[in-house]
C-alpha cells in the first residue's frame, strides 16, 4: 500500500460514507447528461437524497438497517420517464470509482467499487429486459 493510500480513510464509518456520497454527487451533478436525470427527470431534492443514499451504502458496507426502499422499482419508474442508457450506467460507475479512488482506500472501499459495478450491471440488465 502506498503512503498516499495509507492517508486515505476507508468507507468504514457513517462519517466516511457521508463524505463519499457528497464528493460523488458533487462530481455527478456536474455531468451534463446525468445531472438532469437526477434533478429534472427524477425530481430529487439532493439534500433529501443524500441521507437515503448514505443509508443505502451503510446497509451494503456496514450492515446498517435504515434503508428500506426498493431500488429496482425506483429505477424502473425513472427509466419509464427517460430511457436510461448503458452509457449512463457506465458514466455513473466511472464517477463512483474515480471518487472512491481519489479520496478513499481500504477493504470497504474496494468492496464498494465491486458492489457498484454489480449494481450498474444488474440495473442495466433488468431495465433492458423491460424494454
Amino acid at each position: 500500500m502506498s503512503s498516499s493510500q495509507k492517508n486515505k480513510p476507508d468507507l468504514d464509518s457513517a462519517e466516511h460514507i457521508a463524505l463519499f456520497v457528497e464528493a460523488f454527487y458533487a462530481r455527478l451533478l456536474k455531468d451534463t447528461r446525468l445531472a438532469p436525470i437526477f434533478t429534472e427527470v427524477a425530481g430529487i431534492d439532493i439534500h433529501e437524497h443524500f441521507p437515503r443514499i448514505q443509508a443505502y451504502w451503510e446497509k451494503l458496507l456496514l450492515g446498517g438497517n435504515e434503508y428500506h426502499r426498493h431500488t429496482m422499482n425506483i429505477h424502473r419508474q425513472l427509466d419509464a420517464k427517460q430511457r436510461l442508457l448503458d452509457s449512463d450506467f457506465e458514466q455513473w460507475l466511472a464517477y463512483f470509482i474515480e471518487t472512491a479512488d481519489q479520496g478513499f482506500s481500504g477493504d470497504k472501499t474496494e468492496r464498494a467499487k465491486r458492489v457498484a459495478a454489480t449494481i450498474a450491471t444488474n440495473m442495466r440488465t433488468a431495465l433492458a429486459a423491460n424494454n
